[in-house]
């Protein structure tokens, strides 16, 4: 069965890094959004993820049937919360805040969400979820009341990887989150990636195509750029991330 998981590891077989772009709908006007997804697939990005850790219009569906109508790479949700869940998506990255300790985020709107997600036959692809420290407090460490992992403690950020795979989860997602003033540290994810066979995605605080570059060196599977696109609608800077990642 074609599944947009195969269709990940695929791009992963044909490249080191694939590279992903998230629109959150609460920065995207919609009669903008299809022209900025038909960009992202011109520009060489691998997969488009939409969601955010707040969500004050309540559009969230007709945005993603918005975005699908514009391209033909994989939309993967990335939820803030139970809210965000779509039939039109292709699938839904099913988080659990593993670097955190509270509960709710854990398993809690995870119990909400997924008698939800089979009844919309969404495909459902289990990720954990880590939080490390940026040098602020970013909107995600607020609103789930938790401590991300320290920028020093690697051996930490391994250990959480590694109860991740063998919990069974498919992926990882390491974050800096959004507005991040520092990303995840090339240290940290070299030393993940030679710990676990597990797919690394990476976002939060990369603001150049250089710094894409070096994560994509250190280990990562994917590479998540999504507010300094957002501010700057500067066509050619996707690109340049693109063939940054790309060419790792």
């Amino acid at each position: 069965m074609d599944t947009t998981y195969k269709r990940l590891l695929e791009i992963l077989g044909k490249k080191r890094t694939g590279y992903f772009v998230l629109f959150d709908p609460d920065n995207y006007a919609r009669d903008k959004v299809g022209e900025h997804a038909a960009l992202a697939e011109k520009s060489g990005v691998d997969a488009i993820l939409v969601g955010g850790s707040l969500l004050f219009d309540n559009h969230f569906n007709d945005f993603i049937k918005k975005v699908k109508e514009y391209t033909r790479l994989p939309v993967i949700i990335f939820p803030g919360s139970s809210r965000q869940i779509s039939a039109y998506a292709d699938a839904i990255l099913f988080l659990s805040l593993i670097s955190g300790r509270n509960s709710n985020y854990l398993i809690g709107e995870q119990v909400i969400a997924a008698p939800i997600i089979r009844a919309l036959k969404l495909e459902p692809i289990s990720t954990g979820y880590v939080l490390v420290e940026s040098g602020n407090t970013t909107t995600v460490e607020y609103l789930s009341g938790t401590r991300p992992i320290p920028r020093n403690k690697i051996e930490i950020a391994v250990a959480h990887a590694l109860a991740a795979e063998y919990l069974g989860m498919k992926m990882l997602y390491f974050e800096a989150g959004s507005g991040a003033e520092f990303s995840v540290p090339t240290e940290m994810i070299q030393a993940v990636s030679e710990q676990t066979r597990l797919p690394i995605i990476v976002g939060g605080g990369i603001r150049t195509p250089e710094e894409a570059h070096k994560k994509a060196e250190a280990g990562a599977s994917f590479v998540v750029t999504g507010n300094v696109l957002e501010r700057k609608h500067d066509p050619g800077l996707l690109r340049a991330f693109s063939d940054a990642v790309h060419k790792s």
